[in-house]
């Protein structure tokens, strides 16, 4: 994906969202290679980025609320004070990324592979972290009230 490409797609999904869904186009970047891309402080709010490439991307401040995130590939990803309330990261792969202060509240984070990550004053109030390989992660100041464990490997 060209740098104009991704350009006119966050236009229209800005104009999308500016609009409440009456203009432009919810950005469907699907299956797209955004491997060390900036887009710090976008709002990707309700976009599809299921199996996208995001590796080592910085997606600080990045609003990503109701977004659709499902096995995409985040490792290295900054995401330091991003919005994923409510996401859908199921089967994502977090790897080592920067989470620290990211607001998970009631996000799908079945199967997550958090391995590494940094997750300091991360927000998972009632997320769905079933199946989620949490080695190696520090979870002291971390909200998990509600959140659901089950499975979970720490």
């Amino acid at each position: 994906m060209t740098k104009e490409e991704l350009d006119k797609i966050l236009e229209l999904h800005k104009l999308w969202l500016d609009s409440k869904e009456k203009e432009g186009k919810r950005a469907n970047l699907q299956g797209a290679n955004l491997r060390g891309e900036n887009l710090e402080g976008v709002n990707l709010q309700g976009a599809d980025l299921r199996w996208a490439d995001l590796r080592r991307a910085d997606l600080r401040g990045v609003n990503f609320k109701g977004a659709d995130l499902e096995v995409a590939d985040l490792r290295g990803v900054n995401f330091k004070g991003a919005n994923l309330q409510e996401a859908n990261l199921e089967g994502a792969d977090l790897e080592v990324a920067d989470l620290r202060g990211v607001n998970f509240k009631g996000a799908d984070l079945e199967g997550v592979n958090f391995k590494g990550a940094d997750l300091e004053g991360a927000d998972l109030e009632v997320a769905d972290l079933r199946w989620a390989d949490l080695r190696g992660v520090d979870l002291r100041g971390v909200n998990l009230e509600g959140a659901i464990l089950d499975g979970a490997i720490k």
